[in-house]
Formats: C-alpha cells, sequence, structure tokens
C-alpha cells in the first residue's frame, strides 16, 4: 500500500511540473527580430526612454528597441523581455537559446516600405531591434530578420533603484534606471525635507518631472512598478545634491 501510494504520489508531481511546463510555454507570444550594426555592440546611446550611454547603467548589449504596440507610448521602458528564435532552420542557433532583453527604445514604424520587407515596426506588428552582438546569440548574423518567441520575465538587477537628477531652480526631473521587479516604473513620488510625498509626472521615457524646488532638501522617493509593488527609498540623495549627480536607493 506504501508503495502504490508513493507511485500515486510520484504521478501527480510529473503532472502539476507538466502542467507547468504547458502553462510556461502558452506564455510565449510571436513576433520578429533584427539587429542594427554598431561598434560598441549596443542600440541607439540616446534612446527614446531617455536612458542615454547603455553601458554606463548597465544595460548594454542587452538593449532593444519597441515596435509601437510594446512600446505603449513609453511606459515599457524599463522592462524585460526574453527571448528565442523560432522556426527558421536556416537562421536560428541550434536548441534555440533564449536572451534576457531590456526594453530602452522605440523603434519608429516606416509606413513606406512593406511589414513584410522593411516595415518591421509598423503598427500593429510587435518587433524587437537589437543589438548585432544579441542578435548573434539567438540567431545567424547574416539573417535579415526572424521570426521570434518572447514573453514578459522579472527583471534581475545589481544594486539598488539609480536615481539621476537634473532641471533648474524652477523645474525637477529625474531619471529612474536599474528598476527590478516588473522593470516598468507606473508611478513615482518624491519627497523633500520640507514637503510632504510629491506624485511625479512621466516627462518621456522614464524621466519624472515635478515642478517643486526641491534643491537644498534630502530627497526621499517612492516607486510603483506596473505589478503595483511599491518601494520606498529613504533620503537617496543629501542635502547638497546637484543637478547630473546618480544616487542608489534600495531594490525591489
Amino acid at each position: 500500500m506504501g508503495t502504490l501510494q508513493a507511485i500515486v504520489l510520484l504521478c501527480l508531481v510529473l503532472l502539476h511540473l507538466w502542467s507547468n511546463i504547458l502553462a510556461q510555454d502558452e506564455d510565449w507570444k510571436t513576433a520578429t527580430a533584427t539587429y542594427t550594426k554598431e561598434t560598441d555592440g549596443s542600440i541607439i546611446t540616446e534612446g527614446a526612454c531617455g536612458y542615454g550611454d547603455l553601458h554606463k547603467i548597465s544595460y548594454g548589449k542587452y538593449s532593444a528597441g519597441l515596435s509601437g504596440i510594446l512600446f505603449n507610448r513609453g511606459s515599457t521602458c524599463g522592462a524585460c523581455y526574453e527571448l528565442r528564435c523560432v522556426d527558421h532552420i536556416l537562421w536560428c542557433l541550434q536548441g534555440s537559446p533564449t536572451i534576457i532583453l531590456t526594453a530602452t527604445d522605440f523603434c519608429p514604424p516606416n509606413f513606406g516600405l512593406s511589414a513584410d520587407y522593411g516595415g518591421w515596426c509598423n503598427f500593429p506588428k510587435e518587433h524587437f531591434e537589437m543589438s548585432e552582438a544579441a542578435f548573434a546569440e539567438i540567431a545567424k548574423k547574416n539573417a535579415d530578420i526572424v521570426p521570434v518567441q518572447y514573453r514578459r520575465v522579472r527583471c534581475d538587477r545589481i544594486g539598488g533603484l539609480r536615481f539621476t537628477m537634473s532641471g533648474s531652480s524652477h523645474y525637477y526631473e529625474v531619471l529612474i534606471t536599474n528598476v527590478g521587479s516588473d522593470g516598468e516604473v507606473l508611478a513615482v513620488k518624491v519627497k523633500g525635507s520640507r514637503t510632504g510625498w510629491i506624485p511625479m509626472a512621466r516627462n518621456w521615457g522614464q524621466n519624472w518631472q515635478s515642478n517643486v524646488n526641491l534643491q537644498g532638501q534630502p530627497l526621499s522617493f517612492e516607486v510603483t512598478v506596473s505589478s503595483g509593488k511599491t518601494l520606498t527609498s529613504y533620503i537617496v540623495a543629501p542635502p547638497k545634491w546637484q543637478f547630473g549627480q546618480t544616487f542608489e536607493g534600495k531594490q525591489f
């Protein structure tokens, strides 16, 4: 009887594992991918998310420009995607290895070309424009465009959230990078020593702004990601912070 129970338990465990595998496979969606040639291995260094030099903020070659339907007016900046090349025996690498990319830029449409030749990012195409180095990890570089499967995954980051200050005495802006968990920032609040919590507005990409003069005050930040998780980092910036400086807070 003990042996029978053990067999039944093993079958239930295997069934559960198989169900999880099927569920994971159902999460994959179809898209296409191309790459852009750059000598430093990363895509545009001044992309639509406002990150600047992608190597300095650690995204580097694993960055991607997204077509409009995926980019969603910049709200998906910082989100992480797992990609694999599929269904092309000539171009896909054997075993369909996967890579993790961070959304850092917008791939603009080209309505002068068909969606099947050159207009890869035309609405409503789902497309990823990658660095040549990242593309070479899933497909052969002599391919123009490859079919891929993708899914959103958790962003694993080293260190805490990074807050880069910019603006003037009447205009304050912060760029938020290195966001773990969803990677996709939904809302931001800032608090000085002489203010309460002030909601910030998205300027563009992951640049958030406030019209309150916050100079001369230590700053704390409350960041909410798309899943609804909220993280508060107290006194991230000291009272004598300067525009152009970057400070590190907590991590999800």
